[in-house]
């Protein structure tokens, strides 16, 4: 696949011949591409499985009065082939492909057949509705016909997902860690915002059919809904007098009978740390996969504080036990941290190891004494299980930043502040090899985004999912193209003029040119900073400057303020990194998007450090491999934003002339979806107030 810029220009530009030349080099290939140096075999002729997903997919298009995509009828054969020979395959299908139903069709088919399960994973909610509102029982009634069996297809999230009925009755102590959290910092629990969500959340799950926090609208906090809900390692399981219609137990349930579970990249990161908390399964299909290492990252990553500390010696003196001093180890704790900066480790302070060592001691006499405890009453068993679990996972973390190094090992620990609270955190440098061995190991995955391909190759994300580990297969690469045309329906505006970002941000000059351009649209864009400070500066600036209305994250809920932003067509909606990715507003609504920078990790960020030290270590380019891969994949993500629809038109503006001028600029570029591309400002306010004025 050749690397180049698309030829021609945009149909809302009007390009003379110099910018043509400047800004139009090369070509792009949209045909599908299968990636060079993988190990890979050119699919067959047409497999049975292969054809009959083809025309089942045929008939659902038809139903719909919809055309047939190349794109997506190559992408549903080469699914039914990773299928069929249980191998893996990576497909880069842009927006407009059509991408659920081409991997549905052929793995619903595959399993009402062959009577095998699949685990269909997404990143975000919205995809998750989709597929179990609409597309996977229109693409299952359809398999039904043919098969003569209609698959069954189930929803499973992780435990504390649902709500816990028992925990909502009272059953359950509250949580120590949250109350005294909430207490430091509002005093009164009840009057508090917090108090108020959890009472809204309690009535909400006595009526609950299914306890789905997610169908909880509006939604709560974190905090609130840890007073309603639990996890699963502290359930009482059977024992407890309402397990008949526990919540997350008749999920678990439903996903044992089903022929496909669509779940969450959360619930997979669980399952590669060794846990089984899917069922059994034949395949996986991973939707959204760009995101998947960050996810699992996510979920293998644990944190102390004092306050968690503390609610452990709390529940202790609540269950009758000696809290064995550890109200005194939570503050030496919480005084080591203070002293640190907010940093990564690279070696054990002696007064933090003496801390450590001091509260591991203390939780093993704890465990062994609520191992011995005598209970009495359903209220007392569940304490007991309680105190087995959090002292269990402070023991874990703390015997995790001691036993491993903490410079050019696998772990990676770190001090952070969140608000006035300090932690100690600890993250794996790198899960590939947790998701290859615990996930794909001897299982086909097919592994789909619209932003696979990073600097024009599949190689880093296949390395990073683990594809190229020892307990791996063959896989494939392959880009099924989109059917948009970027070139003639987008507009890449790089602001070559403007001084470049430094590490406090930018100046005035883009505040400006965010302003001239939001003016020239007449509002309907999505600004995508790199930080919070950064979009909260350019709101008060278009406030101050326009009388367009400006949205910014922060204002109210974030699906509040997007659904906001898609009903009005002159309002402007700016926020960061929630919004780089999974925003879908087709139509003239969103007309701009305006990315402040170039979005590379901060330098400073523990797990980049380790990483790059990591490629550093075996002579690699650090900052290719690690920086550079991970702007490239959120540039593409934030500039796909724009076109959602073969109707959209729109312009994608850098506001980062490094994008223009540094060496690595053609390997960012290569990543973004191919629009047009140019540096002239005057061409790009005049194509925006021509799109503006069309809508008129």
């Amino acid at each position: 696949m050749s690397d180049g810029q698309g030829r021609g220009h945009a149909e809302i530009e009007c390009a003379d011949d110099e910018h043509r030349r400047d800004d139009s080099a090369g070509g792009v290939e949209v045909a599908a591409s299968v990636e060079e140096g993988a190990e890979t075999a050119s699919i067959p002729e047409v497999a049975d499985i292969a054809q009959m997903s083809l025309d089942v997919l045929r008939s659902l298009v038809a139903d719909f009065g919809g055309q047939s995509r190349p794109g997506q009828e190559q992408m549903v054969q080469a699914v039914a082939h990773a299928l069929e020979n249980s191998e893996h395959l990576l497909v880069q299908a842009g927006t407009g492909t059509g991408k659920s139903l081409a991997y549905l069709v052929p793995t619903l088919l595959w399993c009402a057949r062959e009577q095998r399960r699949a685990i269909i994973s997404t990143a975000t909610l919205a995809l998750q509705r989709q597929i179990i509102e609409h597309d996977a029982p229109l693409v299952a009634a359809a398999v039904g016909k043919i098969v003569g069996r209609t698959p069954k297809v189930a929803l499973l999230k992780g435990w504390n997902n649902y709500a816990c009925l028992r925990k909502v009755a009272g059953g359950y102590p509250e949580d120590g860690a949250l109350i005294s959290r909430i207490e430091a910092e509002y005093g009164d629990v009840e009057g508090t915002s917090t108090g108020k969500e959890v009472a809204r959340a309690r009535e909400w799950a006595l009526e609950s059919a299914s306890g789905d926090r997610d169908e909880l609208v509006p939604g709560v906090s974190d905090r609130a809904w840890a007073q309603v809900s639990l996890p699963k390692r502290e359930c009482i399981g059977e024992s407890c007098p309402l397990s008949a219609s526990c919540f997350p137990t008749l999920a678990r349930f439903a996903a044992e009978e089903a022929d496909v579970v669509v779940t969450n990249h959360s619930l997979i990161g669980v399952q590669s740390s060794g846990t089984a908390v899917l069922p059994p399964t034949d395949a996986y299909v991973i939707d959204e996969a760009h995101v998947l290492v960050e996810r699992v990252t996510g979920q293998l990553t644990a944190s102390l504080s004092h306050f968690d500390v503390g609610g452990v010696a709390r529940l202790l003196r609540r269950a009758g036990l000696d809290d064995l001093m550890l109200d005194a180890s939570a503050e030496e704790i919480e005084a080591v941290l203070k002293d640190l900066p907010p940093e990564r480790l690279r070696a054990m302070p002696d007064d933090l190891a003496d801390a450590l060592v001091r509260l591991l001691g203390r939780v093993q006499e704890g465990l062994e004494n609520v191992d011995a405890m005598k209970v009495h009453g359903e209220e007392q068993v569940t304490l007991r299980q309680i105190l087995r679990t959090r002292l269990a996972d402070i023991a874990q973390i703390v015997e995790r930043v001691m036993a491993e190094p903490l410079a050019g090992g696998d772990l990676v620990a770190w001090h952070s502040l969140y608000g006035e609270t300090d932690y100690l955190n600890a993250a794996p440098l790198d899960v590939s090899r947790a998701i290859a061995h615990h996930i794909f190991a001897d299982t086909p995955a097919v592994l789909t985004s619209a932003t696979l391909k990073i600097g024009g190759s599949f190689e880093p994300i296949a390395t990073r999912v683990g594809f190229d580990g020892p307990d791996q297969g063959s896989w494939e690469g392959l880009d099924v193209g989109t059917p948009f045309a970027h070139d003639k329906q987008g507009i890449l505006y790089v602001a070559a003029h403007l001084p470049e970002p430094n590490r406090d941000g930018y100046g005035s000059e883009q505040l400006q040119e965010i302003l001239e351009l939001v003016e020239a649209s007449q509002g309907g864009a999505l600004g995508l900073f790199t930080s919070r400070a950064g979009a909260e500066r350019a709101t008060e600036f278009m406030r101050e400057h326009s009388r367009l209305p400006v949205l910014c994250q922060g204002d109210d809920q974030l699906p509040t303020l997007i659904r906001e932003f898609a009903a009005h067509d002159g309002t402007s909606l700016f926020g960061t990194m929630a919004l780089w990715q999974g925003v879908d507003v087709p139509g003239r609504t969103l007309r701009l998007v305006v990315i402040d920078r170039i979005p590379f990790p901060r330098p400073n960020e523990p797990l980049t450090q380790a990483r790059s030290e990591a490629v550093q270590a075996r002579r690699g380019n650090a900052f290719m491999e690690v920086s550079a891969t991970q702007a490239a994949l959120l540039l593409a993500q934030g500039a796909g934003r724009l076109l959602r629809s073969v109707n959209d038109r729109g312009v994608v503006a850098v506001l980062d002339p490094r994008l223009r001028t540094k060496r690595y600029a053609s390997y960012l570029l290569t990543t973004m979806p191919n629009m047009w591309r140019t540096t002239d400002a005057r061409l790009v306010r005049e194509a925006l107030a021509r799109l503006a004025a069309d809508g008129e």
